[in-house]
């Protein structure tokens, strides 16, 4: 008979595996739910935007030639363009350009430059620019601050406190790398003219450097389904998801409503979102309207990151769960969509399942004695939440094993950062502006999908806990190989690589060290 720890060990262990599975079948469940409801929308109803909602177009959209400016000014909101900006040096032109090409009449348009920077020289570039386009006869303003308080939260709460944004009916927000179409107002604006109900109108996001390399593409399948089935079922069944920060319009009369900009988590734009979705507000999700962005092509700025947007949702859940609970004005419907699905699967159970069971519990069961996990946990339910994720993604079938790899790894980095939001510990409020590159895309599309990069140059591109994991892995790959019978180790072999290779920084593309 077994000594009584390893007894409790595999005690333990089976009850991990149980509780992982229960886990497991709630993510899928979830995503089999979304997946339906976002295909029901699109493909069988064809339910677009402009069928569930009233949209005309502006009268200039449809005038002589789009002469915009001699259209009625009276027909046209007045609208504010918010670019917030931090030491944007590769950006700033293209986001600035982009807004001042807007098709919108001048007398009704204000682009406000929101700059943090803390270069002077970019601070300096910056302002030349605005004053570039103000020489053009566009209404432009460029405002700093003598603080970062709140970061970018705290940038568009400062940019509203003007005096002649009071005259502004709605806001059009754009980060720094984003680079919308000219005639986005004209496409998004009428829904909110004309539906006095909804609050946001969200585009799509559109990668100019998806192709740069491997760790690109592999982020734009997942966003790609984020807003092919996250932001288009939730669209569709509740009219609300969470604001994606940027290419999206608010009407003003919603931000100020639901209490403004909140710098208390590094997700403002979902804190905004949820609290103004309390007051009854209505979002919409346009997704054939699509705005040029950059992707993160550096592991250490992906990093960065994705510690932010987990580590801030969990930390928001935990401030907002007992509002929600207790709010009056939503259907009780609508509440347990945001707290069970939106909040407790998608943002907490998500990222810590995905590393325990496939990183943790399932290496660990090859090792001890006595615990074999079902085939339908084991291969039936990740092999469903992959069909799910391709179906979205049919054209880029080939890379759903580096996908599903790569989501491991990086699985261990959510979790942390969700568990640091939930226990709202001191790094709980950490803000690093993603690195970007800008016009510098154009020049590397020549890059292999997988760049190495010599650990030598620079102690930061490893990482630790990574390559630990990876040992952990190799050692249950190896026992499971010599001495084990569940096979395995041909998973964990396969996974321990991916975490080797992350753990040296042999992802993305080869910058210069900060």
């Amino acid at each position: 008979m077994p000594p009584w720890p390893a007894l409790a060990a595999a005690w333990a262990l089976r009850a991990a595996v149980w509780a992982c599975l229960a886990a497991s079948g709630m993510l899928v469940a979830e995503a089999a739910y979304m997946g339906l409801a976002s295909l029901v929308a699109v493909k069988l109803l064809r339910r677009r935007p402009e069928q569930r909602y009233r949209w005309v177009p502006m009268p200039a959209a449809g005038g002589q030639g789009g002469d915009v400016e001699a259209a009625a000014a009276a027909e046209f909101p007045m609208v504010l363009v918010q670019i917030p900006m931090y030491n944007e040096r590769e950006v700033y032109k293209l986001s600035i350009g982009a807004a001042c090409a807007l098709t919108w009449p001048p007398d009704r348009i204000i682009i406000q430059v929101l700059d943090d920077s803390t270069d002077p020289i970019i601070k300096e570039l910056v302002e030349l620019e605005c004053q570039d386009w103000a020489s053009k006869k566009i209404n432009i303003k460029y405002e700093v601050r003598n603080n970062r308080k709140g970061y970018k939260a705290g940038a568009l709460k400062k940019g509203m406190e003007h005096i002649y944004t009071q005259q502004c009916d709605f806001v059009a927000i754009f980060d720094a790398d984003f680079q919308p179409e000219s005639d986005f107002l004209l496409k998004l604006i009428p829904f909110l003219v004309h539906n006095p109900k909804i609050a946001l109108v969200q585009a799509r996001w559109e990668f100019v450097n998806y192709d740069v390399c491997l760790m690109t593409r592999i982020q734009k399948m997942s966003l790609d389904y984020h807003f092919k089935v996250e932001q288009e079922s939730g669209s569709f069944m509740y009219s609300f998801f969470g604001f994606n920060g940027t290419a999206g319009v608010w009407r003003v009369s919603a931000i100020n409503q639901s209490g403004g900009w909140k710098d208390r988590t590094t997700v403002e734009d979902m804190d905004l979102a949820v609290r103004a979705s309390l007051k009854g507000w209505e979002f919409l999700y346009v997704g054939d309207i699509r705005v040029k962005s950059e992707l993160p092509c550096t592991f250490k700025a992906y990093r960065h990151q994705q510690h932010r947007w987990t580590c801030g949702a969990a930390n928001l859940f935990r401030k907002m769960a007992w509002e929600i609970i207790t709010n009056k004005e939503v259907s009780k419907w609508k509440k347990h969509h945001l707290l069970y699905s939106f909040f407790f699967v998608r943002r907490v159970i998500a990222p810590l399942v995905t590393f325990l069971f496939y990183c943790v519990v399932i290496p660990l069961s090859a090792v001890v004695t006595g615990v074999s996990i079902p085939v339908w946990g084991l291969v039936y339910i990740p092999t469903a939440i992959t069909i799910m994720n391709a179906i979205r993604n049919p054209r880029s079938l080939h890379l759903m094993p580096f996908w599903i790899l790569f989501e491991n790894v990086m699985s261990m980095h959510r979790m942390r950062a969700a568990l640091t939001g939930l226990l709202e510990t001191s790094r709980a409020n950490d803000w690093v502006v993603t690195e970007k590159v800008g016009d510098q895309v154009k020049d590397e599309l020549d890059v292999p999908l997988l760049e190495p990069v010599k650990p030598t140059e620079c102690v930061e591109r490893i990482y630790i806990p990574e390559l630990l994991l990876a040992l952990y892995l190799l050692i249950c790959a190896s026992y499971d190989f010599v001495l084990g019978s569940h096979k395995y180790y041909i998973y964990i072999y396969l996974q321990a690589c991916a975490f080797i290779v992350m753990g040296f920084g042999l992802v993305g593309t080869k910058t210069p060290c900060s």
